[in-house]
């Protein structure tokens, strides 16, 4: 039994109204004696921000589409609620002194600049923001270690490494494993992808997720963007991760020793295991999760990504390799492309293909500031949207 603590942790949960957020707020929930939820944010659904703080009460809440103040604000008015919009307000609400740890939950480049706002203010992150490592890893990591913050992997790739290596800090890891679904595309040759819609690659086989994961997860991108975000949470080298498609996603990765010796995490998919974990983190808190059960899963089975159909996995490689800014225009072109894609603009084979064309054709900085980053990103999205439009690519 987990000890009850004398102060709460305040919690602020960066996108709340997400599919990593309503989870998070799943497990608050479960956990009254040790969560104190401060901060709640939407950037466009009101309805159900309004909806989570009628129930939860937090301190404050943020909706980031301005247009949308009125209406949250009018509907909280007899509730002792703070209610601010825009993204500034989104970078003030994390500086908070009740607040001591920031989900950050925001999918995509906007969780680089409050992530940043929240480390200046030493607030420990639970990162389920994987853009703002991939955008910005080294930067957010020496910021990270100069104002003394952890940051606690929420992605269940890399929270299955962190549970591998605690009590391992001081053994180097040799090679890391990050296990992939396949998506729901696995095995298909580009010919059978050609036509493929939307509604096809929403279907995720294992996991729960938002509609930009999910077509990542179906591109193999999503795979590439955690290969990033390895490198700069555990200090690794491209030669020392791996990825292995793994169908039933049972083996969450796995971590690889000096000595050779291995250590996979293992579980039923459920995200709300690692956002808890990362929130309760060193006590492992009691669940009544579902438990796995070795002989409902006779089989579990491995085989190579297929790099060559799939091909923003090995984009996100080299991106790495380049380092600097190349990641970032990567990431942005990506962004314009799955939402290009989810409203029929494009073909699912297109993605790749233009996140390619854009890495080659942004100028690469290889030492850059935060000014850089919000720079590149700006071209990469207008080189994306230019090649979009013009179908040469």
């Amino acid at each position: 039994m987990n000890t009850i603590p004398d102060k709460k942790k305040g919690v602020a949960i960066l996108g709340s109204t997400g599919s990593i957020g309503t989870q998070a707020l799943d497990v608050i929930e479960a956990y009254p004696d040790y969560f104190d939820l401060q901060v709640i944010t939407a950037n466009g659904n009101a309805d159900l921000l309004i909806e989570q703080a009628m129930k939860f009460k937090p301190n404050t809440v943020v909706i980031v589409d301005e247009s949308k103040y009125e209406h949250v604000s009018k509907a909280l008015e007899a509730e002792d609620i703070h209610v601010y919009a825009g993204e500034e307000a989104l970078c003030q609400v994390v500086e908070m002194k009740e607040v001591d740890v920031v989900l950050t939950a925001l999918v995509g480049y906007a969780g680089l600049k409050p992530t940043l706002r929240a480390i200046a203010a030493k607030k420990d992150i639970a990162l389920a923001n994987k853009e703002t490592l991939v955008v910005a890893g080294e930067l957010v990591t020496k910021e990270a270690k100069a104002n003394g913050v952890n940051i606690y992997p929420v992605d269940s790739e890399h929270s299955a490494i962190f549970q591998c290596i605690v009590g391992e800090f001081h053994n180097p890891l040799e090679k890391i494993f990050l296990t992939a679904s396949g998506g729901p595309f696995r095995g298909w040759t580009a010919e059978q992808l050609k036509d493929v819609k939307p509604a096809q690659a929403l279907k995720h086989p294992n996991w729960d997720m938002g509609a930009k994961i999910t077509i990542d997860s179906a591109t193999l991108m999503n795979k590439g963007l955690e290969v990033i975000e390895a490198k700069w949470l555990f200090g690794l080298k491209a030669d020392q991760i791996d990825v292995i498609v793994h169908p039933q996603s049972i083996v969450h990765s796995i971590a690889q020793f000096e000595d050779g010796s291995m250590k996979a995490q293992m579980g039923l998919p459920d995200m709300k295991l690692p956002i808890q974990f990362a929130l309760t983190y060193p006590e492992r808190f009691k669940t009544d999760f579902p438990r796995f059960n070795f002989l409902d899963y006779p089989q579990l089975t491995f085989e190579q990504p297929d790099r060559a159909t799939f091909r923003n996995l090995d984009l996100a490689f080299e991106a790495m390799a380049l380092e600097g800014t190349a990641a970032c225009a990567l990431n942005a072109a990506n962004e314009v492309t799955v939402q290009a894609f989810l409203e029929e603009k494009i073909g699912f084979l297109d993605i790749a293909k233009i996140n390619e064309a854009t890495m080659r054709a942004v100028e690469l900085i290889k030492n850059p500031k935060y000014d850089d980053f919000v720079a590149v990103d700006a071209e990469a999205r207008k080189v994306s949207m230019d090649l979009l439009g013009g179908g040469h690519f």
